[in-house]
């Protein structure tokens, strides 16, 4: 079984995102051992780049900020590389395309095997488009995460079916940040998926508070937040280690009931 498998193996999965590099990545490594303490049972890791184009204000201005450091590709294999070696808790890269084709296809694929990610979520990669992404994520065992939007339709059955990992529900039309209320018919969506596949889905886009991620939970099989942790790190810059520690807790404890 993999390690993203266990993560729904127990229970609703809460899913934590922060963006490498932001504000150091020494912090980083720090920050996402202490979401796992926590109790996040997967953790995202954004790959900053100057036009995340699915990002709302919050995660761009993170990217900015990482960028400035300077963040790159290998420093970042690095981290995952000392986190790994302190948990088994399954770890993700969001990434674009354009950071990836730069770096190799071959060699980006290779070094996440290497280095233990277990898979990538890349939002503008079109489903019809993957082939030549799968070839090299099937060949290093690293799973390509499938997004559905409420814009996917037809195509949702399509998606889902050939997915692996698990499937990344967005809640919510337009790019990622802390919404007040979310009326997509995400249950909806979820029943579609569940009809063709046993891969666990969970929703993300615009969860911020524990009411959101147990009402999302409890329509699918985990919540994910970046936006709210992404401001909490924005705020509080080196000292957001309680804070993030405190923050996903609580949120964790909200899908759990």
């Amino acid at each position: 079984m993999s390690r993203i498998n266990k993560a729904f193996e127990n229970g609703k999965a809460f899913i934590a995102f922060l963006t490498a590099g932001d504000p150091s990545l020494e912090k980083t490594e720090e920050y996402i051992l202490e979401m796992v303490r926590a109790g996040a049972d997967l953790v995202e890791i954004g790959i900053p780049f100057s036009d995340p184009t699915a990002e709302g204000p919050v995660i761009q201005e993170a990217n900015l900020r990482a960028l400035k450091n300077p963040v790159t590709m290998d420093a970042i294999f690095e981290v995952v590389e000392n986190v790994r070696k302190k948990t088994e808790v399954p770890l993700v890269f969001l990434t674009y395309m354009n950071p990836v084709y730069h770096y190799g296809y071959g060699e980006f694929f290779r070094k996440c095997n290497e280095t233990g990610i277990d898979g990538i979520i890349t939002p503008e990669l079109p489903f019809e488009e993957k082939g030549e992404w799968k070839e090299y994520s099937d060949y290093y065992g690293v799973d390509l995460i499938s997004m559905i939007a409420p814009t996917s339709d037809e195509r949702i059955k399509s998606i889902a079916s050939e997915a692996t990992g698990f499937i990344y529900v967005v809640s919510s039309m337009g790019v990622t940040g802390v919404r007040s209320n979310i009326t997509t018919d995400v249950k909806g969506i979820v029943e579609k998926i569940r009809e063709v596949t046993a891969v666990p889905c969970a929703v993300g886009f615009g969860i911020s508070t524990p009411e959101q991620a147990q009402a999302m939970a409890g329509i699918s099989d985990g919540a994910i937040v970046g936006s709210a942790i992404v401001k909490i790190i924005a705020e509080h810059g080196e000292n957001a280690a309680p804070h993030i520690y405190d923050y996903v807790k609580k949120m964790k404890e909200a899908v759990s009931e």
